[in-house]
């Protein structure tokens, strides 16, 4: 798709936004007009209203994808979404409910009986249900997998079986298989006697009579061989292929790495169990990134945007109390160098810049690190090369921009000596920015943690207070 007609999708689901919303506000305002109104008509003309404000709004859900219904509903105040999801159809709420962030999906759910769950999952995939499950009631669960046969009740315990960040709980069980010692001709004809073909089938794949995987045969290839050919001839027999119990992380940057769009999952003895494909991979990547840049802002979870205002309190407020103490151990150590700022008043106003330009770069540092560390480029035998790396662009920043302040200083206050201090200062801040950009994420990691939890705030700490410290140091052992 090109640049273009993606920019005319992505206007078109605004515009569809756009609409709804003023369909929704449209229904308050007359149904507040007609509550005012009195008379033997009031009640026909007030059904009558609401009943054409909903058919279009319906009519108007009915031709969006469950992806952009998804979309529409995450960007609504809770009141319209419910309002609006009770306008969906029943057999698309499944496909919806897969769609939506999982902080809107609780509040969907909530607003469901049993009986409207149940008819939404019952036509899910067993990997489908396993990703639904541990949000549903349990009676609910419990029912569901009464009505499942015993292949897909054993299809979903598998996948319930690990955990989430494993490659189990992402594996597709609807795939292609077929036998090596047979000819493309033979395969060809097995494929038209199916209704469609699994999503994402870019291969087959090659087992034999007890299910272990030999390989796999490429659609592309089984599409220009001969037909005569027997498919131990044509297929790949080393694909890529992953265990369940792999982090589902490294098989999405190996899905990256090599182009893959679907892949055999095996278990320890090579027996085919599932498969991996590029669209569960695709929102993994997502979620990753997601919860990264939340987690460099201290944030504990996906918090929906119009979550109550309790809730949304409980997820920010354990970072916001670190950043205060942090904050104060700052104003503590200027608080140490009071008469210092009392005799010279430029400090006060120079402070800050130290500070500030020590913060963004421990920033740049920290993003760099916890990037490398994703990409599992950062191992025991290079840390070291990287912390000098690290800490040599620091101090060239440092000395450079710092020396660009310093004339600043100079210039502004007529002290030569003050320019020197702030050079000095900014270098050694920066040197300190990245010693704690290298070190916060790794120790993090060794700690079992996730390197990116409140790195930004830890940092910001580390470098105020430092600056501080490191400025008003200087500046009253050389100035005063």
């Amino acid at each position: 798709m090109s640049e273009i007609e993606v920019k005319k999708t992505q206007e078109s689901l605004q515009d569809r936004l756009a609409q709804v919303v003023e369909l929704l506000q449209r229904q308050k305002v007359v149904e507040d007009l007609t509550h005012r109104q009195e008379g033997a008509h009031h009640d026909r003309v007030e059904n009558l209203v609401h009943r054409q404000n909903l058919v279009e709004l319906q009519r108007k859900l009915d031709d969006l994808h469950s992806a952009d219904v998804a979309y529409i509903l995450e960007a609504l105040p809770l009141d319209d979404r419910l309002t609006l999801w009770q306008l969906v159809k029943a057999d698309r709420d499944g496909d919806i409910l897969l769609e939506v962030s999982d902080s809107v999906r609780e509040t969907l759910i909530a607003d469901m009986d049993d009986h409207e769950l149940l008819a939404a999952a019952k036509d899910m995939d067993a990997d489908e249900l396993a990703d639904l499950a541990s949000e549903l009631p349990r009676d609910v669960v419990h029912e569901l997998m009464e009505t499942l046969d015993q292949q897909q009740r054993e299809r979903v315990r598998s996948a319930l079986s690990y955990d989430e960040e494993q490659v189990g709980a992402l594996m597709d069980f609807e795939m292609v298989t077929i036998r090596e010692d047979v000819s493309l001709e033979v395969v060809l004809r097995y494929l038209r006697r199916l209704k469609e073909l699994p999503g994402h089938t870019d291969k087959l794949f090659v087992v034999d009579y007890d299910g272990v995987l030999k390989g796999v045969l490429p659609i592309k290839r089984l599409l220009v061989n001969d037909p005569e050919k027997q498919v131990a001839e044509v297929m790949a027999s080393d694909p890529v292929s992953f265990h369940p119990d792999e982090d589902a992380y490294d098989a999405a940057q190996a899905f990256e790495r090599y182009d893959l769009i679907s892949a055999p999952v095996v278990d320890k003895n090579g027996k085919l169990i599932g498969r991996l494909t590029i669209d569960e991979m695709v929102d993994l990547i997502r979620e990753e990134s997601e919860s990264e840049v939340l987690n460099m802002a201290g944030l504990r979870e996906e918090e929906d945007i119009f979550a109550s205002v309790w809730k949304s309190l409980r997820n920010r407020w354990a970072w916001l109390a670190i950043n205060l103490i942090t904050a104060f151990v700052a104003s503590r150590v200027i608080g140490l160098f009071e008469g210092s700022i009392e005799k010279l008043v430029a400090l006060a106003a120079l402070m800050p810049i130290v500070a500030g330009i020590g913060g963004n770069s421990g920033n740049q540092t920290i993003t760099m690190i916890v990037r490398a560390m994703a990409l599992d480029q950062v191992s025991t035998g290079n840390t070291s090369r990287l912390m000098r790396k690290e800490l040599a662009v620091g101090l060239i920043n440092g000395l450079v921009w710092g020396g660009v302040i310093g004339v600043v200083a100079y210039l502004l206050y007529g002290s030569w000596s003050l320019g020197v201090v702030m050079t000095a200062a900014m270098t050694l801040n920066l040197l300190l920015a990245a010693l704690m950009g290298v070190l916060i994420p790794m120790t993090l990691a060794k700690m079992g943690r996730d390197p990116a939890m409140g790195a930004s705030v830890m940092i910001t700490a580390m470098t105020d207070s430092g600056g501080f410290f490191i400025f008003l140091g200087l500046a009253t052992i050389f100035l005063l």
